[in-house]
């Protein structure tokens, strides 16, 4: 291949992979076709963008980028899984898949600069919440000591509502109350 159709791939990956911080390396080779196809359709229904990439190239595209970690794992022919709301969801889905699809290699993946190598450090990040999800628990946290505050405030009021019901239903009755004493 010649030096200026490098320079142009070089220059389309850069294109296609500006503002991607995070994303995902597979080997799909040796994936039957109808398999490749029901993975692919399955990853653009979600949000997923899976790119087949040159290793030399990608290297010289991912050079002081945040992507440049993902070099240590383009070994061997690669695709770049990125897209979704987070990489997180891109693990989850393709180690779905890898449990449906024998021969998908999870090589790798990278999120906030850091690389999680091979197929357990890609099941490693599934498990972590997404943004959304880690959010929420924040919220949860801060809003949890409020919670306890207004629930210990509102059990005296309830069981002394409690009693009064309760001598209530005992006087409809007929009933006498006894003096606690």
């Amino acid at each position: 291949m010649s030096k200026p159709i490098k320079s142009m791939m070089v220059a389309e990956y850069r294109r296609r992979f500006e503002g991607v911080d995070n994303a995902l390396l597979v080997d799909i080779r040796g994936i039957e076709a109808n398999d490749n196809n029901a993975l692919r359709q399955s990853l653009h229904a979600s949000g997923i963008k899976i790119t087949v990439v040159r290793n030399t190239l990608a290297r010289d595209a991912f050079k002081e980028t945040p992507l440049e970690i993902l070099t240590a794992g383009l070994d061997g022919p690669s695709a770049m899984c990125y897209g979704a709301d987070s990489v997180v969801e891109v693990a989850r889905e393709l180690v779905t898949w890898a449990k449906k699809v024998e021969k998908l290699d999870l090589k790798g993946a990278c999120l906030d600069g850091e690389f999680f190598e091979g197929d357990n450090g890609v099941k490693r990040l599934s498990t972590f919440p997404t943004r959304d999800e880690a959010q929420a628990k924040v919220v949860q946290l801060i809003l949890s000591p409020a919670g306890n505050v207004l629930g210990a405030a509102k059990s005296a009021g309830a069981n002394l509502l409690g009693i009064v019901k309760e001598i209530e239903e005992r006087l409809e009755k007929g009933e006498e109350i006894a003096k606690v004493g």
